[in-house]
């Protein structure tokens, strides 16, 4: 029997029994298989009905000739649903999860004395398998090819084994962590992969930059929603690609995936290079020669525009150099986040324990770089991460922070994390905490900060689950005589306020990505969630729907006994979070109305519009639609830890 919240892991291979990629498990609406560890991706679930709310009793168990599943809370004979197995004469049968993805019942056969497998997994579509066609290998309709053949290209692929094209293909050209001009990319239009999960909203040139800078990255996928912007998502480990261009993908938006490999060589031997070389103009080369020394010493001379525009800023924090933060973190090899504006690693400074984040897209990188330097460095709150100092060199963009041991909040809230559930008191103090921190960039700044990407990932917990607000490199100010700013689309899906469709916008975006994060952190899981069942995947459909029936205590976290002892805070926390999510910003409160609510000196509104699915629901619906693979849309890390 395999209990809820028990993993049952593959191997690395047949012959190494390490821990591998793939993994089984069970929770309370039934039996999910994921791949990968940074984020873990799902590529199966059973079509289950089991009640997700109250239920922690689900279990699936190997008996009668079927793999057997129980939803349900209260113990029956009928189990929920079944996957029956091949009938036949067995002496001993056992089910695995093997190193390619596969869960597989292995039977002793009486007659043949041998093992016979057969799948499990009531997967019909061969693509929809994390390892269908190997590493790179392109799925289409259950056919495998390499890259080399949708490019009609020179090879830059090397087939494993001729003969059974499903076991992959390889790179010629091994990637190394070079200086990212090392590197480019191969573009591979109409292709996905059996699951994405999108890190944020940007445009194509700086996903691809990003994941150029990111050494950790194998490819990048975008998913083009408008000319200038779409989702991207940088995948650290490489599975089988998909075509969607197979009968079995709607083909609603413009997909690539474009995968990391060494800078392309010329076909040419040394000879021939040496020839052509001896052949062209000498007097030419020399020119060109002079002209870059003269630029050279030009610029090695003068201090360039950035340096400029950083040394005159004002109330600068310490400034390091490269080469100390480098010592700092030991060669950057103490990575422990990675998101869509660079990469956080742990560090020492003297004897003060630091969080280094290292910006990896350069051109927005660097408007990043000035917006958090100024903002951050000038303002001082409990409740907002502190920022040490920072490094401009050439072009190294790094912040230093201080450490927070318990990192995000998207790991202590989150039930696929399997981390303890946290208690109703440190919950409330959390939301307080966010709450108070968002009111001083509000109201106690000279001029108004509007954070634009609040969600529990830049949401950081220090060792005693203080709260503080990071990543201000999408924030922006406004001057106190200003109602409202015009700027471009920026945050993450999931927490975009209905007034992005406008593009005109307030400081009220933050007080819905806010509710947003309450939700999350009552109910324990997340806004958008592809793993559950269709009903179930938008939290704020159900909360709608919830509150319509008055109905909404039904969605706290069923992982946490302790929200039940305080069910009349934890109604008050939701009726808050209702009130932050209205669609109209005039019904909205403001955050200092939100934390007199949190400090019991207001109450909360109770003339409220229970409408509220908008823009986000909407990107999420037509993103899904475009690809029947999970979307399951979140950032990975964007603050320090």
């Amino acid at each position: 029997m395999l209990h809820v919240g028990q993993k049952l892991m593959a191997s690395i291979s047949d012959t190494n029994w390490a821990n591998g990629r793939f993994y089984v498990t069970v929770r309370s609406n039934g039996i999910y298989a994921f791949a990968g560890v940074n984020p873990p991706l799902a590529y199966y679930q059973s079509p289950t009905g089991g009640n997700i709310i109250t239920n922690t009793s689900a279990y699936i168990a190997l008996r009668n000739g079927s793999l057997e599943i129980f939803t349900s809370f209260r113990r029956t004979e009928e189990p929920d649903y079944q996957i029956r197995l091949p009938t036949g004469d067995y002496d001993r049968e056992f089910v695995r999860i093997d190193w390619d993805g596969h869960l597989r019942l292995y039977r002793w056969g009486k007659g043949n004395g041998s093992w016979v497998s057969s799948d499990v997994l009531d997967i019909a579509d061969p693509c929809s398998y994390p390892l269908s066609c190997g590493e790179y290998g392109i799925c289409s309709g259950g056919q495998c090819s390499c890259p080399d053949a949708a490019l009609r290209q020179s090879r830059l692929f090397d087939v494993v084994d001729p003969r059974e094209l499903s076991l992959g293909c390889l790179l010629r050209d091994s990637l190394s962590c070079g200086s990212a001009q090392e590197a480019s990319f191969l573009a591979l239009p109409n292709t996905t992969q059996f699951n994405i999960v999108y890190n944020w909203t940007t445009n194509e040139e700086h996903c691809k930059l990003s994941c150029l800078n990111d050494c950790s990255c194998k490819a990048a996928f975008f998913l083009h929603m408008d000319n200038s912007s779409g989702f991207c998502f940088l995948a650290s480990e490489i599975f089988s690609f998909v075509s969607v261009n197979a009968p079995s993908y709607s083909i609603n938006f413009s997909s690539y995936a474009f995968v990391k490999d060494q800078e392309h060589r010329t076909g040419l031997s040394k000879e021939k290079i040496a020839i052509i070389l001896v052949i062209s103009s000498s007097t030419f080369v020399a020119s060109v020669l002079i002209t870059v020394l003269i630029i050279l010493r030009r610029k090695s001379t003068e201090p360039t525009e950035d340096e400029h525009t950083i040394d005159q800023l004002p109330g600068l924090p310490t400034r390091f150099s490269f080469e100390s933060l480098k010592l700092a973190t030991g060669d950057f090899s103490r990575k422990i986040g990675a998101g869509g504006s660079g990469s956080v690693f742990e560090g020492h400074i003297g004897d003060k324990h630091v969080a280094v984040k290292r910006l990896d897209g350069i051109n927005q990188g660097e408007m990043e770089f000035l917006m958090e330097v100024q903002t951050v460095g000038s303002i001082n709150h409990i409740h907002l991460v502190n920022l040490i100092g920072f490094c401009a060199e050439k072009s190294h963009r790094l912040l230093v922070y201080d450490y927070m041991p318990n990192g995000s909040l998207d790991k202590w809230i989150f039930a696929n994390y399997q981390a303890a559930p946290l208690d109703w008191e440190t919950r409330l103090k959390i939301i307080t905490d966010v709450g108070r921190g968002l009111a001083y960039l509000h109201s106690d700044c000279r001029q108004t900060i509007a954070h634009l990407d609040i969600k529990p990932q830049n949401i950081l917990l220090d060792e005693m689950f203080c709260a503080k607000v990071s990543d201000f490199g999408l924030a922006k100010l406004f001057d106190r005589d200003q109602s409202t700013i015009m700027t471009r689309l920026r945050g993450t899906p999931g927490y975009l306020a209905p007034e992005w469709l406008t593009s005109v916008i307030t400081e009220k975006v933050d007080l819905y990505s806010y509710g947003i994060v309450v939700m999350e952190i009552l109910c324990g899981r997340r806004n958008l969630d592809y793993s559950q069942p269709e009903e179930s995947r938008h939290l704020v459909s159900m909360v709608q729907e919830k509150a319509k029936d008055d109905q909404l205590l039904d969605l706290i976290d069923s992982r946490s006994t302790d929200l039940e002892l305080h069910l009349d805070e934890v109604f008050r926390m939701m009726n808050l979070a209702l009130w932050c999510l209205q669609v109209d910003t005039s019904k909205r409160p403001s955050m200092s109305m939100v934390v007199k609510v949190l400090e019991g000196s207001m109450a909360v509104e109770t003339d409220l519009d229970l409408d509220l699915v908008n823009i986000d629901l909407m990107v999420a619906n037509r993103a899904a639609r475009w690809n029947d693979a999970t979307v399951q849309i979140e950032s990975i890390l964007s603050g320090p830890r």
